[in-house]
C-alpha cells in the first residue's frame, strides 16, 4: 500500500528493471532495451528511497530475508582469521532501523550532511543505510585523509554531523564545535558513542517522502591534478543508476561478491553497496592490516566467492603469486578503477579459466562502458556502452562526433533524463545547489580519450591531461604501460613526457620492479629492448627510471602530474646510452 512515504510502485519499477537486466545476461542488445522512462520517473510521483523501497523489501521477502547480506572477515598481519561477522538482510535492516532512530534522536535531520570516515566494518553499512533512511546526505571519506583534508570536507560539504573511527578523533580538533561528533570504536571524550545505537528502538518510521531527485551522496574526487571536486548524486543517480554496474559485474541473487576497495571512494559504493544489493547478493569484506595476495586468495576459496572486483593494482599483485595454486569458484572477474593491461588478463585466464572483464566509469557516473558478461572480450578494450547509457566520442578540436572507427575522441555523455546514472552536478558553493556538469553543447565531458572500433568496442587512450605529442605523434601513456607490464621485471609502470631537444618530448617510463629484478643497466636495456620490439619507432620509450614506488592518490590512482614535474634522477637510463645513440 502506498502510504505517501514508501512507494511500492517505485519498488516494482525498480524490480522490473533489475529483472530485465538479469534475464538478459549475455545479451547486451536486449539488456539495453531497459524500460528507462518508467525507471526514471517510476510511473508517477517520483518518490524513491533505496534503503526503504528496496533493501528493506529484500529483508522482508522469504527468498532473501535470511540470506547473508554482509560478511566481514578480519585477518591479522600473518593472514590468520581473527574475527568474522555475518548479518542477514533481515538482521541488517533491523540494525539500520535502530541506527536511523538513534541518529535522529541525536539531531540528524533530512537533508543534513553526514561525514562518514570509517573503514570496512559493520558500522559503516549500518550508518549508510540508517542515513539513507533518514534522507540525510552522506559524505564518505577515506580514513587516510589528513586533518586539513577533513576540515576541507567539513567546510565545503557543509557537514553537520561526523561519524568517524575513534582513533581519528584528534584530526577533527579544528572542526567547529557545533558539528555533532560520533565515535565508532573506543569511547572518546566529547564524542557520542555509536555503540549506543544498538539499544535504540526498532521499527523506523520515516518523517516524510524522499524524492528521487533529493541529494543522497556527496563524493570528493581523488584530485589527481587539482583540488578534489565535490560530486553530488541523488537517490536515483546513485542506487538506480548502479543497475548498469550490477549488469556489468554479472552479479546475481545469492552470489558472494568480493570487492577490493577502500571506503570513502565512489567505487566502494559501486561494488560494496549498490550493485551487489541491487542483485540481492552477499557483500564480502576481507580486512587486512596491509594487503597481501595470498591470504585474500585463501578467503576467496573458503568463503566461496563467485564474483570478484579489484583495481588493476591488486590484479597486478595477485599475478605475482602462483594463481593456479588456488581454485576459487569465481564465475565473474572484474577490473575497475583504471584500465587493465592485456598481460594481466591473459595470466588470470591461464590460471583460473576466467576472463577479467574491464569497464569504465567515473565518480560522476555509474558504470558507463563495460565488457558485458557472456559477450566476447577484445584484448585491451574496455567494452561497449552499458544499459542506460548513450556514449559519444567527440573531437576536442571541432566539437563534433568523430567520423569512423579507430579515431580518437573524448568520451562524452548527452545530458538527459534517460542518463539516470549521471550525477546531479558539482557542489561549487557550500550553500547552493549542485551545478550541472553539462557544457554549452549539452554534454558531460569526461576528459578521457578513447577510440571505438567497427563493432562498437571502446579502447581507452588516456586522460586529456596525460596524452601528449612526440614529433607531432600522439602518445598514449596507457598503451606503452601495457607493453611495459608484459616484461617479467616490471611490476608497475607510468609513462610521462620528458623534454627532448629534437622531438620536443619523448616517452619516459617510471618503473617499479618485480621481486628479484635488479635496478641496473642490464635490466633497463632488457625492458627498453622489449618495448622496441613491440611498438613503432615513434612510440618507443626513450628514457627509463627505476623507483621504489609510484606516487598515487589516496584512492590508488597514479599521479602522473607529479612524475612530470620530477627532476630526472642520476640513475635514469636513456635509449642513447643503452643502444649506442641510434635515433630512429
Amino acid at each position: 500500500m502506498d502510504d505517501g512515504i514508501r512507494n511500492p510502485a517505485a519498488t516494482e519499477a525498480f524490480r522490473a528493471a533489475r529483472d530485465h537486466l538479469l534475464a538478459h545476461e549475455g545479451d547486451l542488445t536486449g539488456a539495453r532495451q531497459l524500460p528507462r522512462p518508467d525507471l526514471t520517473r517510476f510511473g508517477g510521483p517520483g518518490r524513491f528511497n533505496w534503503a526503504l523501497d528496496w533493501f528493506d523489501v529484500l529483508a522482508a521477502e522469504e527468498g532473501s530475508a535470511e540470506r547473508v547480506a554482509l560478511r566481514v572477515v578480519d585477518l591479522d598481519a600473518d593472514g590468520t582469521l581473527t574475527s568474522e561477522t555475518a548479518l542477514t538482510f533481515r538482521r541488517l535492516a533491523d540494525r539500520s532501523d535502530r541506527t536511523a532512530n538513534w541518529l535522529r534522536a541525536r539531531g540528524v535531520r533530512r537533508g543534513d550532511r553526514v561525514l562518514l570516515v570509517l573503514g570496512n566494518r559493520v558500522e559503516l553499512w549500518e550508518a549508510l543505510l540508517g542515513a539513507i533512511k533518514l534522507g540525510a546526505v552522506v559524505v564518505p571519506a577515506t580514513t587516510l585523509l589528513s586533518a586539513d583534508d577533513l576540515a576541507d570536507r567539513v567546510a565545503r560539504g557543509r557537514v553537520a554531523h561526523i561519524v568517524a573511527e575513534s582513533e581519528l578523533a584528534d584530526r577533527f580538533a579544528a572542526v567547529p564545535a557545533s558539528v555533532t561528533r560520533i565515535a565508532v570504536g573506543e569511547p572518546r571524550a566529547g564524542w557520542l558513542d555509536f555503540a549506543d545505537a544498538a539499544n535504540a528502538p526498532s521499527g523506523f518510521e520515516p518523517d516524510g517522502p524522499t524524492s528521487q531527485d533529493d541529494l543522497l551522496l556527496m563524493y570528493f574526487t581523488s584530485g589527481t591534478t587539482a583540488l578534489p571536486s565535490a560530486v553530488a548524486h541523488t537517490h536515483a543517480s546513485g542506487p538506480v543508476g548502479h543497475l548498469s554496474t550490477m549488469y556489468w559485474q554479472g552479479v546475481r541473487p545469492g552470489d558472494v561478491h568480493l570487492n577490493i576497495s577502500s571506503p570513502g571512494w565512489a567505487k566502494h559504493a559501486w561494488s560494496s553497496l549498490f550493485a551487489p544489493w541491487n542483485a540481492g547478493a552477499t557483500v564480502l569484506v576481507v580486512n587486512q592490516p596491509r594487503f597481501a595476495a595470498g591470504p585474500v586468495l585463501d578467503q576467496m576459496v573458503r568463503c566461496g566467492v563467485t564474483t570478484f572486483c579489484a583495481p588493476p593494482t591488486v590484479w597486478r599483485m595477485l599475478i605475482q603469486e602462483r594463481l593456479d595454486r588456488w581454485r576459487p569458484v569465481v564465475r565473474e572477474a572484474i577490473g575497475a578503477g583504471e584500465p587493465l593491461n592485456p598481460e594481466v588478463i591473459e595470466q588470470v585466464r591461464e590460471a583460473w579459466g576466467v576472463t577479467i572483464r574491464d569497464g569504465y566509469g567515473q565518480t560522476e557516473t555509474t558504470a558507463q562502458i563495460g565488457n558485458a558478461p557472456g559477450a566476447p572480450v577484445k584484448p585491451g578494450s574496455m567494452g561497449r556502452p552499458l544499459p542506460g547509457w548513450t556514449v559519444l566520442l567527440i573531437d576536442p578540436t571541432t566539437g563534433k562526433e568523430v567520423d569512423g572507427p579507430g579515431v580518437d575522441g573524448e568520451i562524452c555523455l548527452p545530458a538527459g533524463a534517460d542518463q539516470i546514472g549521471l550525477m546531479a552536478g558539482y557542489v561549487r558553493d557550500a550553500d547552493g545547489p549542485p551545478v550541472p556538469s553539462t557544457a554549452e553543447d549539452g554534454l558531460h565531458h569526461t576528459r578521457d580519450i578513447a577510440s571505438r572500433d567497427a563493432d562498437g568496442y571502446f579502447t581507452y587512450v588516456g586522460r586529456t591531461d596525460d596524452v601528449f605529442k612526440s614529433s607531432d605523434y600522439r602518445i598514449s601513456p596507457f598503451e606503452l604501460e601495457s607493453v611495459l607490464l608484459e616484461h617479467p621485471a616490471v611490476a608497475e609502470a607510468a609513462v610521462v613526457p620528458a623534454p627532448d631537444p629534437v622531438r620536443l618530448a619523448v616517452p619516459k617510463a617510471y618503473v617499479t620492479r618485480t621481486a628479484g629484478a635488479a635496478a641496473d643497466r642490464e635490466t633497463a636495456r632488457s625492458i627498453l629492448a622489449h618495448v622496441r620490439d613491440r611498438v613503432a619507432p615513434y612510440r618507443r620509450v626513450r628514457r627509463l627510471e627505476f623507483v621504489d614506488e609510484l606516487p598515487k592518490t589516496v584512492s590508488g590512482k597514479i599521479r602522473r602530474v607529479q612524475l612530470r614535474a620530477q627532476t630526472p634522477a642520476a640513475s635514469e637510463f636513456t635509449e642513447d646510452q643503452l643502444f649506442g645513440g641510434a635515433r630512429e
